[in-house]
């Protein structure tokens, strides 16, 4: 039961977050998922991706509803690049070590965040 209750609040924050900033996902769950849950890195990216995929579709849907907000071409070009990568981003991340697959994490969020507090 504690798991689950766990579980439904990193959801909710995920969800207002990616509701908010776009984020969430990743910058949540995976270090959720990690430090509360008890999950290995690779567990843990596998596991916020599967969630991602329902927290998008939902987002999504009600974002297309306010008309506008959504550019479909950028969303086609990325989303086929992305998803062409990450059939193979996901066989790189199986042969990487969780304590290697964390530090890459960890060094991604601080650079984009660090770039996103000084061109904020």
């Amino acid at each position: 039961m504690k798991i689950i209750l766990i579980s439904i609040a990193v959801g909710l924050v995920a969800g207002l977050l990616g509701a908010l900033c776009g984020v969430g996902g990743g910058i949540v769950m995976v270090p959720a998922f990690v430090t509360l849950l008890g999950f290995g890195q690779k567990q843990a990216v596998a596991t916020s991706l599967a969630v991602i995929v329902i927290t998008a579709a939902v987002s999504t849907l009600n974002n297309a509803r306010s008309g506008g907000l959504i550019d479909w071409k950028i969303v086609a070009a990325v989303g086929v690049a992305s998803a062409l990568t990450a059939w193979f981003g996901t066989d790189l991340m199986r042969t990487l070590s969780n304590q290697t697959l964390t530090r890459v994490f960890g060094v991604v969020l601080v650079l984009f965040g660090a770039r996103m507090l000084i061109k904020g």
